[in-house]
């Protein structure tokens, strides 16, 4: 049976041996439990936490095979988890050439300049996920520029939903001036209003690019090797654990061979993705084949926990679905003083995929990132409420950026988890406050509304392209994450972001373990480090309790452990 091998990899190791294999002590165990308790020492059994305690309690279990593990006082927490990533893509990113760095319109034309003197003429330059919002000018290449870059090549300037061409991609895309959207789907071509031409950009309908693949193609064992090498890098910041959005079968082929040649460094938990264009009946049906999928709910390494699918737009590209107009903005390129972003999924369908997910006891998430679309989906998990256990489901709203404190508040109730990104306050709020005006981000990213009113939130990075925890693209680095919750502090951006919303030290670090760990399912296994837990667990070289807190973004990983084993030493 397929399959039959990683999920029996995934049932708990039992253990045999006598005593302990690895005692740590003289530490700063923080062990994240219900009373956020820090002790001296602990010892691991196989892939087993068997004690947690003071040091001469924990010594007193060694025997002539246990490792002694001395940390002169070193800080020791739970792995992380990063509770939403993109990794098999992002690991694919520079696979047939480097990407450099971008921030100005030039360094992107410069790109397409380079690509050009590299591939043959008529070969497609796609760059894609290089948000203008992150750009100094803040603005698209245009049409004319990309022309000029590349004149001979279809470009493709790609930011998610949205995107630029240049005059031969449009041309082979079949987009001109008598285009329209005609599948159902949302979207639309901007055009001149002067001459009815297409501007280049394309707004929420990047599906009708006929763009084809350029450069050397990756084999199997390519693909392999590469989201390896960043799941090893992953676990050089300290993730034990990822919470894998809109992962498609190929994806779970490739977490199940490393499971089954026991290299998978990381714990996987994973959202299935679920096309929303076409019958309802038949979106629906694929929902309930996620919940006959043999990983579904499989064991602690690897498992398949629900299903993911798109409801708005993104506040990086001006498509975000707003309770109010976004506002006339050069930036974004919007003119329509009443335009508020778009929605992808109408209401009663959605409330019809919801309702199926939940019957199939399958976890939903939807890419949700304005106030409007997440008081549309909140608006649906709570009416399904009243006659489902909505409760018990563990539903999410991805990114969940803008919110109200009515959705605050009915999030807590429904026991719903928002999965955070922090990372996209530090790197967008210039953008974001220059638009909105600090006023109207006060609900952005309430991180301490919702847990101080109960509530969970997990955090993550959005990782979508290249290795690397801070050049990639979103940036994965935990700390700076942490950091982020803490100060409230952005790039390019004088002050702090509504302060009244910046975490503790305790509510960051839970934000990164056990409460990633409860939207994964997880928190009977890991998320802190308590007698019978599994040993997932890393050794710091800052005190993140007591260590000024700019500190914080700098701290680094010395040790970290993946279900008992060392998977990464500094």
């Amino acid at each position: 049976m397929k399959y039959a091998g990683a999920i029996l990899l995934c049932l708990e190791t039992v253990s045999y041996a006598a005593g302990p294999d690895l005692i740590l002590h003289n530490a700063k165990i923080v062990t994240v439990d219900p009373a956020f308790s820090i002790r001296q020492a602990m010892a691991v059994e196989g892939n087993r936490i068997v004690a947690v305690g003071r040091g001469e309690d924990i010594l007193r279990l060694k025997t002539e095979d246990t490792e002694l593990l001395d940390l002169g006082g070193k800080l020791v927490m739970p792995g992380l988890i990063d509770s939403h990533v993109h990794a098999c893509d992002a690991a694919m990113t520079e696979f047939d050439h480097p990407i450099g760095d971008m921030e100005s319109v030039q360094d992107v034309l410069d790109y397409f300049k380079a690509r050009a003197r590299t591939l043959e003429d008529g070969q497609w330059i796609v760059l894609q996920q290089v948000f203008i919002t992150r750009l100094r000018e803040q603005r698209y290449p245009t049409r004319a520029e990309l022309d000029e870059a590349a004149p001979k090549h279809p470009c493709v300037f790609r930011t998610g939903p949205d995107a630029s061409l240049n005059t031969l991609a449009l041309k082979l895309s079949g987009i001109d001036r008598d285009f329209r959207v005609t599948d159902g789907g949302p979207g639309y071509i901007e055009k001149d209003p002067q001459t009815g031409e297409p501007t280049g950009i394309l707004r929420s309908c990047t599906r009708y690019i006929k763009s084809r693949e350029s450069g050397r193609q990756p084999t199997e064992q390519d693909r392999y090797d590469r989201v390896l090498t960043l799941l090893k890098d992953y676990s050089s910041v300290g993730i034990t654990g990822i919470g894998d959005g809109d992962v498609t079968q190929g994806d779970l082929d490739l977490f199940g061979r490393m499971l089954e040649k026991r290299e998978l460094p990381v714990r996987v938990a994973a959202q299935y993705h679920v096309d929303t264009i076409g019958p309802i009946e038949q979106i629906q049906e694929n929902i309930r084949k996620v919940s006959q999928h043999p990983l579904f709910r499989g064991g602690p390494m690897l498992r398949v926990i629900g299903v993911k699918t798109y409801l708005d737009g993104g506040m990086l590209t001006g498509s975000a679905y707003m309770s109010r107009p976004w506002g006339v903005s050069k930036i974004y390129a919007i003119d329509d003083p009443n335009y508020r972003g778009v929605l992808f999924i109408p209401r009663e369908r959605l409330l019809a995929m919801v309702k199926t997910a939940t019957e199939c006891n399958l976890q939903f998430t939807a890419h949700t990132v304005g106030d409007g679309a997440v008081e549309t989906l909140v608006d649906v998990y709570d009416e399904l409420s009243r006659t489902m256990p909505i409760r018990d489901r563990r539903h999410c709203i991805t990114h969940s950026n803008f919110m109200s404190p009515e959705t605050v508040k009915k999030v807590v109730d429904l026991q719903v988890i928002p999965l955070v990104q922090p990372a996209w306050l530090y790197l967008d709020t210039r953008t974001l406050a220059g638009h909105f005006g600090y006023e109207r981000l006060r609900w952005f990213q309430p991180l301490r509304s919702l847990l101080d009113a109960g509530g969970i939130v997990a955090g993550g990075s959005d990782h979508m392209q290249k290795v690397g925890a801070l050049r990639a693209i979103n940036p994965y680095d935990p700390f700076l994450g942490m950091w982020t919750t803490l100060t409230r502090k952005a790039r390019w951006y004088e002050g702090e972001l509504h302060p009244e919303e910046a975490l503790s030290r305790e509510q960051a670090i839970r934000l990164y373990t056990i409460n990633c760990a409860k939207a994964m399912f997880l928190d009977e296994e890991v998320g802190s480090l308590e007698k019978g837990k599994l040993a997932d667990f890393i050794v710091l070289d800052t005190d993140l309790l007591t260590c000024p807190v700019d500190a914080i973004r700098d701290a680094k990983v010395l040790r970290t452990y993946s279900d008992g084993r060392l998977v990464f030493k500094r």
